[in-house]
């Protein structure tokens, strides 16, 4: 049975996303999705959903939510500080939503970008494959005042729920983001290698689901190369000296030099890393990469 969520308030930036939009990207389509693939799938597994179900991806100053129906709900990522009716409550765990109840967030504790999930998940249109919101792909972008969000109604007496399972937030204050060499790294002389992992990096106030800039820069004579592919996680060196790390919604391809690629940990740790602080890149190389996967 359809059932709605009215937006109240949207917050500071609100969007429905799942893994992702693939197979698009040779027309330049973004792959979009998660930041956070680690704690949207928190959610998806507390509530036994399938793990690609649409979850509600929040950055900083969460929405306030009346629910319209009940529903089974998990929140996971940034603590935000989540409240129904008032009353303060955990990430991570099952919640149980009446009709009529409002959910609405506070004081953010740890971490960037909260998600929340529900049993079944959002149903926003699916366009390329995905539900994932774009600018001039999707109908909405992002939350605004009076939307209705869609859900499926579930009989919550059947619900799953898992009693043992072992999480890990301590990325949510990690200053360590995980990196492995770039196409064009080994351009970089050895100082500027040097440099490029003993060095802080300060996130920018212009950071965003596209890419994340960095305060300092990297002395710089490399020439811009082919236009060649980017992904999520690439990041170029620009001319001025400037470290960008594309992620979620970047293009799909550039000009600047690949001197790093962030793993999918270190997207994580830098999804939920906050402007204005720092981080250092810690180098991981293929090998070992292929190695901890198996």
């Amino acid at each position: 049975m359809k059932a709605e969520i009215e937006v109240l308030q949207p917050g500071l930036f609100s969007t429905i996303q799942d893994l992702g939009r693939f197979g698009f990207q040779k027309y330049g389509v973004p792959y979009s999705g998660v930041m956070d693939r680690y704690a949207m799938r928190i959610c998806n597994l507390v509530l036994g959903n399938q793990e690609n179900d649409a979850v509600l991806e929040i950055t900083l100053l969460g929405p306030q939510l009346k629910f319209h129906s009940a529903a089974l709900i998990c929140i996971s990522g940034a603590d935000l500080s989540p409240q129904l009716n008032g009353e303060r409550f955990q990430n991570n765990k099952l919640i149980r939503i009446n009709s009529g109840d409002i959910l609405k967030f506070g004081k953010c504790r740890s971490g960037f970008r909260s998600y929340i999930g529900i049993q079944g998940g959002f149903k926003s249109q699916v366009i390329m494959k995905s539900r994932s919101w774009y600018e001039d792909i999707t109908d909405n972008f992002r939350l605004k005042k009076g939307m209705s969000l869609e859900f499926t109604s579930q009989n919550s007496s059947n619900s799953k729920t898992h009693a043992t399972l072992k999480l890990n937030t301590a990325y949510l204050q990690n200053d360590i983001v995980e990196v492995y060499p770039g196409p064009e790294f080994s351009q970089l002389n050895s100082l500027q290698q040097k440099a490029i992992f003993n060095d802080y990096y300060t996130l920018h106030e212009n950071s965003n689901r596209m890419a994340v800039q960095f305060k300092e820069d990297l002395e710089n004579q490399l020439e811009a190369i082919i236009t060649s592919p980017v992904m999520p996680g690439t990041i170029q060196l620009t001319p001025s000296g400037n470290l960008i790390a594309l992620m979620r919604d970047c293009q799909t391809s550039g000009g600047y030099p690949r001197v790093l690629q962030l793993s999918e940990k270190g997207i994580q740790v830098l999804s939920q890393t906050l402007p204005g602080d720092r981080i250092k890149f810690f180098r991981k190389d293929y090998q070992e990469i292929q190695q901890n996967t198996i």
